[in-house]
């Protein structure tokens, strides 16, 4: 579902014995894909995300962000969630 156009973007590969539990994927952004799964008696939202590098504008991180923490506020309390992806995170006070 990507664009020429873009340089930035998350895709992601499922296992073949886990595809039948996959009952949605939604692409909210080039950076954020949210594949929903029924594993057993639980849905999983698994949060696949490309955050901006540290080479981007503060703003555009900052927006990121938000994206994702507003799309996380809301997934029912009863459905797991979890990360994975290029969080592009940073230890220390510097930044390289």
């Amino acid at each position: 579902m990507g664009s020429k156009a873009k340089t930035d973007g998350v895709g992601i590969f499922v296992v073949e014995k886990w595809v039948d539990s996959v009952v949605s994927v939604v692409r909210h952004s080039e950076r954020v894909l949210v594949p929903k799964l029924v594993l057993g008696d639980c849905l999983l939202n698994v949060f696949t995300v490309y955050a901006p590098n540290s080479g981007k504008p503060d703003e555009e991180k900052e927006i990121f962000w938000n994206e994702v923490s507003h799309l996380v506020s809301c997934i029912p309390q009863n459905e797991m969630v979890v990360f994975a992806g290029d969080m592009n995170g940073h230890i220390g006070s510097s930044w390289l």
